[in-house]
């Protein structure tokens, strides 16, 4: 067996005291890279940290404390003097932008290891701070060996990955096939009582770039049914605007447990993603409902979004901010329903051919094993 690697994961936010696309992605490689003799270590930062490293699905988690929370970023204090230990006993430091404090770890302690960065988003909403920080991103991405975009998609259309082209990976964002086959027969009997027709799923966090506000408007004066699985900050908004409108055609699910997240991925006849902003830069959760062979619906973002949901292959795809759109899409679907379990098949084919947390975890351990190289 090759020798051991030992990465540093350095990223805002993870499992299992956060929630998200990019925690899920951190743990699904993590976890697979297990079986790949990669030993992971997982630096992140939290309000009440723990003592002691949490250890989850075969890595560590190592809670540093916050000391301030500004403009959606963590900083610490304390943090310097344990990034620089830790750096020292690993063989690569592996980013996960966007994170400021990361960047400015990087750039403060030159760390003497490989690194590389995924570059999950563009930093799209603090448009007024970013010129105040991109002195230090620019050198961050400068100073990184290589960086890692998430779909062919988000590499061409971001100015910032074109600009550093020359070091620019691309390896798709995967999840495991086997998660979404363990059905819960229990809670498939739950929720086909609660949905005697034909439904759209949306799951996932609810945040202002997800577009569901979009969702609403275009299910309003009609039949389809949809249902939203998630919690957030707009929460309220968004049931203040279904009942303004009266929709007594939408269900909010809250919070559900993987085991519904299944079920209702299995029952529902297709999923709505209705992101509409640069924001979202994939939807693992759009990748969930294609692995398990459902028409799926986004828009065109010029995102991974479009990579995962091949137009009129695997979906649809339509304009972003489009209620009408999403309207005739939904019933587009409901009226063919031939066609719309093709697209269903088709989706399973290209996510078990292009997503796979097998696949995933092989890409970034050639590139682990390249960059071990140049620096020996």
């Amino acid at each position: 067996m090759c020798k051991k690697i030992k990465v540093l994961h350095v990223c805002r936010t993870s499992l299992p005291v956060s929630y998200g696309g990019i925690e899920t992605f951190i743990d699904t490689l993590c976890t697979e890279h297990s079986k790949f003799n990669v030993e992971n270590i997982v630096m992140t930062l939290h309000p009440n940290p723990q003592n002691k490293p949490i250890n989850i699905n075969g890595y560590k988690v190592i809670l540093i404390k916050e000391n301030l929370f500004f403009a959606s970023t963590s900083f610490s204090i304390s943090a310097f003097k344990k990034f620089r230990e830790l750096a020292k006993e690993i063989d690569i430091i592996h980013y996960h932008f966007p994170n400021p404090f990361a960047d400015m770890l990087h750039v403060a302690c030159r760390p003497e290891k490989p690194s590389l960065v995924t570059y999950h988003s563009d930093i799209i909403k603090q448009k007024y701070l970013i010129h105040i920080y991109r002195p230090l991103k620019q050198r961050f991405l400068n100073s990184v060996d290589r960086i890692v975009a998430t779909s062919p998609n988000y590499f061409v259309s971001s100015d910032i990955l074109q600009r550093y082209s020359n070091k620019v990976s691309v390896i798709p964002i995967g999840i495991d096939p086997k998660a979404y086959e363990k059905i819960d027969s229990e809670r498939i009997d739950f929720w086909r009582r609660r949905f005697s027709k034909p439904f759209f799923l949306f799951i996932g966090a609810m945040r202002y770039y997800k577009g569901l506000h979009i969702a609403l408007e275009a299910v309003a004066e009609t039949e389809i049914q949809i249902a939203i699985a998630g919690i957030s900050g707009i929460e309220k908004e968004l049931k203040a605007q279904a009942t303004k409108l009266n929709l007594k055609n939408v269900n909010f699910l809250g919070f559900i447990n993987d085991e519904d997240k299944i079920a209702l991925l299995h029952l529902c006849y297709g999923f709505i993603f209705p992101s509409h902003l640069r924001s979202e830069a994939f939807g693992i959760s759009l990748l969930e409902a294609t692995m398990v062979g459902k028409p799926v619906i986004s828009c065109e973002i010029g995102t991974g979004t479009t990579f995962v949901n091949s137009a009129n292959e695997t979906g649809i795809v339509i304009s972003p901010g489009s209620p009408q759109d999403l309207r005739k899409a939904m019933q587009f679907l409901l009226d063919n329903p031939e066609v719309a379990a093709t697209m269903g098949k088709n989706a399973r084919k290209r996510s078990l051919e292009l997503f796979t947390a097998d696949q995933q975890a092989r890409l970034y351990y050639k590139l682990y094993q390249s960059l071990l190289k140049l620096n020996h």
